[in-house]
């Protein structure tokens, strides 16, 4: 019986959907969902409302749910890891002290001092997670959904000998605002891409073979649609590809819009697009909100939404079990698969079947766009060696190559930001030297 372990189980509604689309998947009638969180609370309401997703998708289901991930862990076929470490204590010291050294940032859980300090604090237990897993389930197949995604996942991938893939939903959506913005549907519309996670590049976008970029040019010319993502725009404009994350988040990533007060009046905007600290601001709220959805919806107050989405675990699971073929876009390591970016972790098509993940041999990105990928894959090598070596050294080096804060700060500011924040958390930071 196929076995499937959510780690961070206590984020009911992500748990929610994930499990709710396992059950989508036609011809898999039965299985065990073992859900784990250090949350007994949250992980209880996880279970129960699991427990009523499978009643509604009549299916032959179970769920077990513990604190503790060794049992747990047992004999899994898959592991899908979506936890958070130290969020809640830290989320302000990772926006507001940066800021104090005019490092502005919208969302900063994947780049950036936010980024940073966030795979600091989480890799050590995402670590141990594994070391589990290799004594527990050697074979199963891990699905990394935690931030950041790239460090974490190339972490995984040189330390351990679990087969690891990190997923994402920005390919898929940011697929779907394309086909709106060029008026042509989504199931028609061909593309090509490749990258690193929140910066891959969509180097070609056809519908009925027919180039689809001069249009998109077009319509970004028009403030209605340019409103919608000007520092994407922008970045297509000047560099020549649309990128697969939204423009506030992306806009940390690159050094050209966050550095003044004049750029930020001018191409930021609210929420995704741009907002001053988004992500802080509004993440405990949102966490809240989602808590008290999870009992309305146990009750029968709020519908339970049964579609499958876009997510691609329950995609991959269906192509192993069931030898259903399908593409996804993964985070795995590049062995030349992107020819003129190093060592390291990519974004890339891969195909899966009952052999498990085959990812695609791209070729060459333009060398514009290369070297901006080159630039973070420095700072995540630089973070994983510090993962790694227990240096924390090597991670003040990542933030002193970072693109964005480089282009606000002297190298001397750097380093009291860094020391400030290392500081403010040093609770969570004990792995480090």
């Amino acid at each position: 019986m196929t076995k499937i372990v959510i780690i961070g189980a206590g984020s009911a509604m992500f748990a929610r959907q994930l499990i709710t689309d396992v059950l989508s998947i036609d011809g898999l009638e039965q299985g065990e969902f073992a859900l784990v969180d250090i949350d007994p609370v949250r992980l209880e309401l996880s279970r129960s409302l699991a427990e009523k997703v499978i009643q509604l998708k009549q299916k032959n289901w179970v769920v077990h749910a513990s604190t503790e991930r060794h049992t747990a862990l047992q004999h899994a076929d898959f592991v899908i890891n979506t936890i958070e470490v130290a969020g809640l204590p830290n989320v302000r010291f990772d926006y507001e002290i940066p800021l104090r050294f005019g490092v502005d940032q919208c969302i900063g859980d994947t780049i950036g001092p936010g980024g940073i300090f966030k795979a600091l604090r989480t890799a050590p237990t995402w670590l141990e997670i594994l070391r589990d897993c290799e004594q527990l389930c050697p074979k199963a197949l891990v699905l990394n959904y935690t931030n950041p995604m790239s460090i974490l996942t190339q972490t995984a991938l040189n330390a351990t000998t679990m087969k690891v893939v990190g997923l994402c939903h920005s390919v898929q959506g940011t697929s779907y605002e394309l086909a709106e913005h060029l008026g042509v549907p989504h199931k028609e519309m061909q593309f090509r891409l490749a990258g690193l996670n929140h910066n891959a590049w969509f180097l070609e976008l056809r519908h009925n073979n027919q180039d689809l970029y001069p249009l998109l040019h077009q319509r970004a010319k028009s403030p209605e649609v340019y409103e919608k993502d000007p520092v994407r725009f922008e970045i297509m404009k000047h560099l020549g590809a649309f990128v697969t994350e939204s423009s506030g988040h992306f806009s940390e990533y690159i050094p050209y819009f966050r550095k003044r007060s004049d750029l930020l009046e001018q191409y930021m905007r609210s929420g995704y697009k741009g907002e001053s600290g988004f992500y802080a601001n509004n993440w405990i709220r949102w966490r809240t909100e989602h808590d008290a959805r999870v009992p309305k919806m146990l009750s029968g107050e709020e519908t339970i939404p049964l579609e499958r989405s876009q997510e691609y675990a329950s995609n991959i699971i269906e192509a192993v079990l069931l030898n259903r073929e399908t593409t996804i876009y993964g985070n795995v390591l590049n062995h030349g698969y992107i020819s003129n970016l190093p060592n390291g972790c990519i974004e890339i098509a891969c195909v899966v079947n009952q052999n498990g993940l085959h990812p695609q041999p791209f070729g060459a990105l333009p060398e514009q766009l290369a070297a901006l990928n080159r630039a973070h894959m420095a700072v995540n090598n630089l973070v994983v060696q510090a993962i790694l070596e227990q240096s924390k050294q090597a991670a003040k080096y990542a933030l002193m190559i970072d693109p964005l804060t480089a282009a606000v700060c002297s190298p001397k500011e750097i380093d009291t930001l860094f020391e400030t924040m290392w500081a403010a958390q040093a609770l969570y930071l004990e792995h480090y030297q």
